[in-house]
């Protein structure tokens, strides 16, 4: 039996520093108190990039654009009930401070240490890549 395939759009938000922001799973959600990169479901008709600036704005409270989400790479990893796939984008410009709207915690991380932080399996392996980038 074949499993649904979720789309979920994430973004690596980096500061001026080359810092990632990170943010901690809510309790009461699946994989609570896990650390992840921003985003959300991509809900019918909305493109990953409309999710993101939507989500950005309802979790963070920030405002960004289109233009300043650049593609980078993307997960593919099977759950129990579930196949995640999860394009993931850097954004290096928005408007706002982001505060923890709907998570437990924020932290702003150097690259080389955010495998320091329990990650949800889909998002383990796109640190590696961060880091190379950053």
């Amino acid at each position: 039996m074949t499993n649904s395939i979720l789309l979920v759009a994430a973004v690596a938000l980096v500061d001026v520093d080359g810092r990632v922001l990170i943010a901690q799973r809510p309790e009461g959600k699946s994989m609570a108190g896990l650390w992840e990169f921003p985003g959300g479901k991509v809900e019918a008709d909305e493109t990953p990039e409309a999710t993101l600036i939507r989500e950005l704005d309802e979790e963070l409270g920030i405002d960004t654009w289109q233009s300043c989400l650049a593609p980078f790479t993307f997960a593919s990893h099977t759950y129990d009930d579930f196949h995640l796939l999860m394009p993931l984008y850097v954004c290096r410009k928005w408007e706002g401070i982001p505060r923890a709207l709907e998570h437990q915690a924020l932290k702003w991380v150097r690259p080389s240490k955010l495998s320091d932080y329990d990650m949800p399996p889909a998002d383990a392996p796109l640190i590696a890549m961060l880091r190379d980038l950053l």
